[in-house]
């Protein structure tokens, strides 16, 4: 980091229970981040567990991380919840999962309140069970009006499906003659997406050190910066994340351009 930017550095946070965070430069943080929570399974395998134990303590994860990227100050987090692909997982566990789903909505709705987070969904969600729809819109209704940070849930969520339902609303509108096919650009087609409105990601975090992108958010990725961390998702923490936000910002970001 250069002299200028350690002058204009300042600090985000000076209690002593969030040192570390007085090292982020304040100015430089990421708009967006987005994280493929894995490594659940692998977690409790490795201490004889359930699966499903692992999952559980996923989730305490998952409110450590919503609550550091709050305090931090980012103000979009999108978290890879639960892809088109898992449903081919055993049914049990999917289960689980959906029943882990409503009791984390329904347990954090007064905290999202409390720290001006509104809820957000990506992804097919008529596919979800209905207790679990339900308990999306009561939490999204809840706080929709929250403006400090959004979280942003991926459920039911793929990739190509996203750009499929996103080629046929607007082909749609082009056979409609609402559209000149001439003039769909990269703007237009990130209108038609499920994360309109939503910058793309700064950051890509994935968690277990698989080096895929599993699916996840294809077009949006494009130009992110993407951290690849051999902890498993219930052991990374709020000083991972720090370190990884300091390793973003000593990063030159130049798109493409010399």
């Amino acid at each position: 980091m250069n002299a200028t930017k350690k002058k204009r550095k300042k600090s985000l946070n000076s209690s002593p229970s969030s040192a570390s965070l007085s090292e982020l430069d304040a100015t430089q943080l990421p708009a967006h981040l987005a994280i493929i929570m894995d490594g659940n399974g692998r977690w409790a395998k490795k201490r004889l567990l359930n699966r499903i134990m692992g999952h559980e303590r996923g989730s305490d994860t998952v409110r450590t991380i919503v609550r550091t990227c709050r305090e931090i100050g980012i103000r979009y987090l999108t978290l890879y919840a639960f892809s088109t692909e898992n449903w081919q997982r055993p049914k049990t566990e999917v289960e689980a999962l959906m029943t882990l789903l409503k009791k984390f909505l329904k347990s954090e709705k007064s905290e999202m309140l409390q720290n001006d987070i509104r809820l957000r969904v990506i992804g097919q969600i008529h596919r979800l069970p209905s207790g679990v729809r339900k308990a999306l819109e009561e939490t999204m209704t809840a706080t929709r009006d929250n403006s400090s940070m959004d979280l942003i849930l991926a459920l039911s969520y793929g990739g190509r499906a996203e750009i499929v339902d996103m080629v046929q609303a607007v082909a749609d509108k082009a056979r409609q003659g609402r559209i000149d096919p001439q003039a769909i650009n990269a703007e237009m087609i990130a209108d038609h997406l499920y994360t309109r409105e939503i910058p793309d990601p700064d950051i890509l975090i994935r968690t277990s050190g698989e080096m895929r992108i599993s699916n996840f958010l294809l077009w949006q990725i494009a130009y992110s910066e993407i951290f690849i961390t051999p902890t498993l998702w219930p052991d990374f923490n709020k000083d991972e994340l720090v370190q990884i936000l300091n390793d973003f910002q000593g990063r030159e970001r130049r798109f493409g351009k010399v």
